[in-house]
């Protein structure tokens, strides 16, 4: 009778647990038991395993074999238990030492012929590992960079089983073949998961590749509207634009990454833990460290948006904007159950859903971008009489944007057509994107460093009573936006916003605190009705 126990990590949402794999050989008929609320998945595993330890020179054992995975009542997916099971049962068999085995995380597939083949969510994994106090961790050898993210954490890569044994019993490491240079290797393929992207619109936006090909400075006037850009990038505020087709809404939106400032340490690892675990990490850029952007398409439904799908909830569009943007294109055009399951994750910063096989909180911290033509055929304005659309069409059509997600939105600006003279004008190229981004991440500096004593760093995170309580704005500068809260032109959810915009532009511009100026063009840039104000910041005095 042999026994052995090793450790594996099983994935909840982004969050990790450590599961206990543990084997047991006892006399009798042979047999392959695996118990502890295992998925279709890796109920597989007993094949894969017994066919590669065969594959790798190893004795499966003609005994009846138990594997038990502990604690029990935690549901556990996927293939990434492959390796700990494998090792596991070759403690038991005493082909390798037991002790070895005991204080070692192991995450990893294994194929038939024993080769080690990535899975998703290593990074999470890992995390939870650490966090559990393991310091010894095993993952396939192209996900080493993935896992050496997380300090304080000895990390060993392996390309097969035969390799890991030699390694665990001391014994000479077998050279393995490298994959043929110009040809794909065949275990890249587990890093990325194949249809992850649909219904998600994730792109390669946000890369340095796309800093270079979408600069600010290719959008021919559009004052008001780079102005509400630079805004919401420097406080991360929600934004609406809306506007005719052509007017350069797209343009805007894809270029809103390049001028936000790059991701901390710690929003790095939150968000390339929940991109490995959609497997959707870029090969050989184990670390996210610029705001993702994610597009979906109109059609996409509440789920691809949230999250969910059969079993663990999956993460959705709004967690792969995670500490990025998330660009609803031709918003009107979106199901309306789908728009007002965002408004929760706007407000809390992640969302929580619920399964029969468990509650997943999945965080969802992201700039929401709206982007809407003013009609169904997209022409109707104050200034010109072009629109063929009944005005019961054009009220349908602006009413599919519901008032409680708006009142969400902290920014909305009309994006009028480029005149002739903008576009055909010399020089009419505007600002580029290196010069707001640094004006953007010099207000954020600004932001940080007030709010330091907190949990906050941009200031629409800041609760609307804290705000009031501990950062005023000028005395009487509050005036005009306090007299539209009482002739209800605002909520006391709006009220708050615009204190919260006063403080962005009072941070462009380098004012201590917000003024009469700053607030003024804050409760423009929120209702989107002209008060006399200059649409420029960080130039004025």
């Amino acid at each position: 009778m042999g026994f052995a126990r090793t450790c594996s990590v099983a994935l909840v949402g982004v969050e990790g647990v450590v599961v206990e794999v543990q084997a047991d050989l006892e006399p009798g008929v042979a047999a392959f038991t695996l118990v502890g609320l295992p998925d279709k998945s890796l109920t597989e595993s007993r094949d894969r395993v017994r066919a590669a330890v065969v594959n790798s020179g190893g004795e499966w054992p003609q005994k009846k074999l138990t594997v038990g995975l502990s604690p029990a009542s935690v549901p556990k997916g996927g293939s990434g238990f492959d390796l700990a099971v494998a090792c596991a049962v070759l403690g038991a068999s005493e082909r390798i030492d037991p002790r070895v085995l005991a204080d070692i995380v192991m995450i990893g597939e294994l194929g038939l012929d024993g080769r080690v083949r990535p899975v998703r969510g290593v990074l999470p994994a890992v995390l939870a590992a650490a966090d559990a106090g393991y310091e010894q961790v095993v993952v396939p050898e192209c996900t080493v960079a993935e896992a050496a993210l997380v300090p304080g954490v000895s990390v060993l890569g392996v390309r097969s089983l035969r390799q890991l044994i030699a390694v665990l019993t001391d014994e000479p490491v077998p050279e393995e073949d490298p994959a043929e240079t110009g040809r794909p290797d065949p275990l890249m393929a587990g890093l990325t998961l194949p249809g992850a992207g649909v219904g998600t619109g994730v792109s390669g936006v946000g890369t340095s590749e796309h800093d270079q090909r979408h600069d600010l400075a290719d959008v021919v006037g559009q004052l008001s509207a780079r102005t509400a850009i630079e805004v919401a990038a420097a406080g991360g505020h929600h934004t609406f634009l809306q506007g005719p087709p052509g007017a350069g809404k797209t343009m805007l939106a894809e270029r809103m990454p390049t001028i936000m400032p790059r991701l901390s340490r710690a929003e790095s690892l939150e968000v390339t833990a929940v991109h490995s675990i959609a497997g959707m990490l870029p090969p050989g850029k184990p670390l996210v460290d610029i705001p993702p952007f994610c597009a979906p398409h109109h059609s996409a439904t509440m789920q691809s948006l949230v999250g969910g799908g059969k079993g663990i909830a999956r993460p959705g569009a709004v967690s792969l904007a995670h500490r990025g943007v998330l660009f609803l294109d031709e918003a009107p055009e979106f199901s309306g159950h789908a728009l007002d399951a965002l408004r929760q994750p706007l407000e809390s910063g992640y969302v929580v859903i619920a399964r029969s096989a468990g509650v997943v909180r999945l965080p969802s911290r992201f700039l929401l971008l709206l982007a809407a033509n003013p009609c169904p055929c997209g022409r109707f304005s104050l200034t010109g009489d072009s629109c063929d659309c009944s005005p019961n069409s054009i009220r349908r059509y602006q009413a599919r944007l519901s008032g409680p997600l708006l009142d969400r939105v902290d920014l909305r600006v009309v994006v009028e057509p480029v005149t002739r003279s903008e576009l055909t004008a010399q020089g009419a190229r505007g600002e580029s994107t290196q010069v707001v981004a640094d004006r953007v991440r010099a207000a954020r500096e600004r932001t940080v460093a007030r709010l330091k004593s907190t949990p906050w760093r941009t200031n629409a995170d800041v609760p609307g009573h804290e705000l009031r309580s501990r950062w005023h704005a000028v005395p009487g500068a509050m005036a005009e936006a306090e007299h539209g809260l009482e002739r209800g032109f605002l909520t006391a959810r709006g009220l708050d916003r615009v204190l919260r915009v006063a403080w962005t532009v009072a941070d462009l511009a380098g004012h201590d605190r917000p003024d009469a100026s700053d607030v003024a063009l804050a409760l423009q840039l929120r209702t989107g009705v002209p008060r006399g104000v200059p649409m420029v910041v960080g130039a004025r005095p």
